[in-house]
C-alpha cells in the first residue's frame, strides 16, 4: 500500500488558445474563463494524487496580474502542495504567452482547497503529499499556515453568526 505521493505525482499542466469567444469587449480575457480553467486543473490535480473524486470547497483570494489578450496562449500549472485527513490545496499558477514576441506574464496564482469523496460522497481520507525538494518542502509549509488561517477565519465566521 502506498504510503503518500510526491507532488510530482499530480501534476497538471492546461494549455488554452484565448479566442474572441474567451473576451469581453476590450479584448481580455474574461476572468470567470480563467477561474474555471484553474478549478479545472486543480480538480485534475486533486484526483491524480487521491485516485478518487474530489470537490472544490474553496478559492483563495485571485488577483489577476496582468490582463490576458485574444490571441495569447494561456498555460495553468497545478500540483498538490498539502493535505489534511480528508483534504488537499491545490497550487495554480497561471502565466499568458504573447506567441508573437514569446513574452510570458504572470496572469494569476491561486489555492484551492478540495474534500477527497467516497462512492456515498462521504469525506474519505487521502493519501499524505510526501514533498522532496526544498521548493516542494516551502509549498508544503505555507500550505499548512493557510490551513490554519483558513479554519481561524471559518470559525470567526461562525461566532458572527451565532
Amino acid at each position: 500500500m502506498e504510503k503518500g505521493k510526491n507532488p510530482s505525482a499530480s501534476r497538471v499542466e492546461m494549455t488554452h488558445l484565448v479566442l474572441p469567444s474567451d473576451a469581453n469587449a476590450m479584448g481580455s480575457i474574461f476572468g470567470g474563463h480563467v477561474m474555471g480553467w484553474i478549478d479545472m486543473a486543480a480538480a485534475m490535480a486533486a484526483m491524480r494524487h487521491a485516485r478518487k473524486n474530489c470537490v472544490t470547497v474553496s478559492m483563495d483570494e485571485l488577483h489577476f496580474i496582468s490582463p490576458v489578450k485574444v490571441g495569447h496562449i494561456l498555460m495553468l500549472k497545478a500540483s498538490v502542495n498539502y493535505t489534511h485527513k480528508t483534504s488537499l490545496e491545490v497550487g495554480v499558477k497561471v502565466e499568458a504567452e504573447d506567441p508573437l514576441t514569446g513574452e510570458h506574464c504572470h496572469t494569476a496564482s491561486a489555492y484551492l482547497t478540495f474534500v477527497c469523496l467516497d462512492a456515498d460522497g462521504k469525506p474519505t481520507p487521502v493519501l499524505p503529499v510526501l514533498p522532496e525538494t526544498p521548493l516542494e518542502k516551502r509549498r508544503f509549509k505555507e500550505a499548512a499556515d493557510r490551513r490554519q488561517l483558513r479554519l481561524k477565519v471559518r470559525e470567526e465566521r461562525k461566532k458572527a453568526r451565532t
